[in-house]
């Protein structure tokens, strides 16, 4: 279902059909029920025809040459050349996306390995040195919140990305060149919640992570000053930034909100209250398939690896189709159109409750 879906009105009425409909909630619940069990049965058939390689491998690979490519990135900042310095900066740029968007959204969700100590492990090195974000904070908020109350208002309804004070402007085009330096500054203000173990552990891994980025830019790329090391690390940090803050919104909020006591069956949460974008190549390096292109995959099977959700899209998106159920779809270019035109309604005012007739 394309771009005409997301114009839906204020109050949303989606009525079952006959074979879906029931005297009684424990009926209707079971037929949802019903309706989610066939669909992971079907993923569950491709999951289990496919190799490790297909299932972890092809998303370690790329983390691992993410990894690889930091040094050549340094060294093209010790050129004198332009064309060379930039190259450099584009690496670091793409390869830190990598490991802190693709590496941490996957290492959260225990998507790199079937073993949960080396999950955690990940995490920990993805979340924690690589992004500077408390692994524990990361995931609850993300897995446990989000996911677990997709577009419920007041839970998982990511209104963590709507900035009231800010004007359209500022927050589409300034705001995000903030996220570098906000992410730690959060992150040092979560320790107090913390135990103090936990809290010295993610203390230190954070700087480990930011005084190794620093020191490297130092050492390995020869910069003279402090504060043009500082600054290198900002722009560096910041170069997909634009996009990270966009896709974040643009795959939920928008779309109907449902609240806490009145929230539909989760095939109908997951189908209504997310969105796919288009293949995007740098953006599917940088923060994988199962944020931009499958994220409604990502939704239903979360544990699934970028290179999984990729695999399963075309189960998802006929069986949603089969049944009669949303498979939202959208361009950047329209969902970005559609921001800066409805900003007030979307990110200043509080979103109206969808109200499902038949679904809760």
């Amino acid at each position: 279902m394309g771009g005409s879906y997301l114009r839906y009105s204020r109050v949303l009425r989606v009525v079952l059909s006959p074979m879906e409909t029931a005297p009684d909630a424990p009926q209707e619940s079971g037929g949802a029920q019903a309706l989610l069990s066939e669909l992971e049965a079907r993923v569950q058939d491709v999951v289990r025809a496919s190799s490790w390689w297909e299932r972890h491998g092809v998303d370690c690979a790329i983390l691992a040459l993410s990894l690889l490519s930091l040094l050549p990135g340094f060294l093209c900042l010790r050129s004198e050349n332009v064309l060379v310095f930039v190259l450099g900066i584009t690496i670091l740029g793409v390869c830190h996306y990598t490991l802190t968007v693709k590496g941490s959204h996957l290492a959260t969700h225990g998507a790199l390995t079937e073993s949960k100590r080396w999950s955690k492990i990940w995490a920990l090195f993805f979340v924690e040195v690589c992004t500077a974000f408390p692994a524990e904070y990361a995931k609850y908020g993300h897995v446990k919140i989000h996911h677990g109350y997709t577009n419920v208002l007041g839970l998982g309804d990511s209104s963590t990305w709507r900035l009231p004070c800010l004007n359209r402007y500022i927050y589409m085009f300034l705001a995000p060149l903030l996220i570098p330096i906000i992410t730690p500054v959060v992150a040092v203000a979560r320790l107090s919640n913390m135990e103090l173990r936990v809290a010295l552990r993610t203390l230190g891994l954070i700087s480990l992570g930011l005084y190794s980025h620093y020191w490297l830019l130092l050492n390995v790329s020869g910069f003279k000053s402090p504060s043009s090391a500082l600054a290198c690390m900002l722009v560096t940090r910041s170069l997909l930034a634009h996009p990270f803050l966009h896709v974040n919104v643009f795959q939920h909020i928008g779309l109907p909100m449902f609240s806490r006591d009145k929230k539909p069956r989760r095939i109908h949460m997951m189908s209504l209250g997310v969105l796919n974008l288009p293949r995007l190549p740098v953006l599917d390096w940088a923060f994988g398939h199962s944020i931009i292109s499958c994220h409604v995959e990502h939704h239903f099977f979360p544990r699934l690896s970028d290179n999984m959700c990729l695999k399963v899209k075309p189960v998802v998106s006929q069986f949603l189709q089969e049944k009669q159920l949303p498979y939202n779809e959208d361009t950047y270019l329209a969902r970005f159109r559609l921001f800066l035109n409805q900003y007030e309604e979307f990110m200043v005012q509080a979103p109206p409750i969808t109200e499902l007739v038949g679904l809760q």
